[in-house]
């Protein structure tokens, strides 16, 4: 079933004839994997175990290794995300507090690698 297309933190998109873009399949998978990684835990009203809250370990010690474990923890939650092969989960802290995620895993539907990479931190 179509949802909004919408990324997480941008504006809702405005389709073809002028309405509210749609997004489905892959993308929908995409969106939803990146809606709850950067949701903070509890601010979803009607799901308050909902959300990794990734923007958290900004500035913190040892930060990579706690983010790889939250994302493996939260990505399987996610109907989009087949069990198997494994996600793989690469996290670099870069300069002025940044840290650059990127997650690759396996569409539950298509089986084809998807790939999600963002940034969070910094200006």
């Amino acid at each position: 079933m179509p949802d909004l297309a919408h990324q997480f933190g941008q504006d809702l998109s405005v389709g073809p004839s002028g309405d509210l873009a749609a997004a489905s399949g892959t993308t929908l998978g995409q969106q939803r994997v990146l809606r709850r990684l950067l949701t903070n835990a509890a601010d979803y009203i009607w799901n308050l175990s909902y959300g990794a809250g990734l923007g958290q370990f900004v500035g913190q010690p040892a930060a990579a290794e706690r983010i790889r474990a939250v994302v493996r923890g939260q990505i399987f939650r996610e109907a989009a995300v087949a069990r198997t092969p494994e996600p793989v989960v690469d996290v670099q802290e870069g300069p002025a507090g940044t840290i650059t995620v990127s997650v690759r895993y396996a569409d539950a539907d298509s089986a084809q690698t998807q790939t999600l990479s963002f940034t969070i931190g910094g200006a």
